[in-house]
């Protein structure tokens, strides 16, 4: 969370001074003073941008291993349980992908929209959206594997329990959520393949939108079908 805060906050620095000039300009000390604190001095000089991009690069290279922690530990919650469907080694750089999957979907909803509203096209250009929807490709392919690989090492575990719970996701009464992960997650981000595809704005959209309702059924299908049925003779 501190990461976080600091990385969002170094970022809006230069913006900050630039609202404390222009209220300064119209004559408003008071936003002017309190805008100056948060800008910390900051005066465009070579010095304090050279200061700005290191202090950026820093923070950026701190929160990189901290989403690779941060979700092995979260997968970890599930995966230390003896429970069929949770007990998986598989569980944390799948979680790490999944997390990386839904993210770059869930930025793509929201900054395309005000990409949009607020003119922003020579900023946020193709180049960056066309990367986008290629780690998306590809993070999605990686849970697409780690969805297979379950069944796999169900399968050759041996452990009849593990076997039902993945067989019961697929054929049983919630055989609609599973399906509807599958098909959001791993066969809809294909057609990123496609440059067609990824050039067209509309298209983008609605695919992060499928990306960010298949991640809420994965998160169904994880808990739900796992324990909605118990083992007992």
């Amino acid at each position: 969370g501190t990461v976080s805060v600091l990385f969002w906050y170094v970022g809006l620095i230069p913006d900050l001074a630039v609202l404390r000039d222009r209220f300064f300009a119209a004559g408003n000390r008071v936003r002017a003073t309190l805008y100056g604190l948060f800008a910390m001095g900051w005066r465009g000089s070579n010095r304090h941008w050279s200061n700005y991009e290191m202090a950026y690069l820093i923070l950026a290279g701190i929160s990189t291993p901290l989403v690779l922690s941060v979700h092995t530990i979260v997968s970890f919650d599930f995966a230390v349980s003896l429970l069929p469907g949770w007990h998986t080694t598989i569980f944390p750089p799948y979680f790490v992908a999944g997390a990386i999957f839904s993210g770059f979907g869930m930025v793509l909803t929201l900054m395309l929209p005000l990409r949009a509203v607020y003119k922003l096209e020579d900023l946020i250009t193709q180049y960056h959206i066309d990367c986008m929807c290629k780690v998306t490709l590809a993070t999605g392919t990686i849970v697409g594997y780690a969805y297979g690989m379950e069944f796999f090492i169900a399968w050759y575990s041996g452990v009849e329990a593990e076997q039902y719970a993945f067989i019961n996701r697929a054929t049983g009464p919630y055989w609609w959520a599973y399906w509807s992960m599958m098909t959001c997650n791993v066969i809809s981000p294909q057609l990123f393949w496609f440059k067609k595809i990824r050039t067209s704005i509309v298209a983008t959209f609605l695919l992060s939108l499928v990306v960010n309702i298949g991640m809420w059924f994965e998160r169904f299908v994880i808990i739900v079908t796992s324990l909605h049925r118990d083992y007992l003779p």
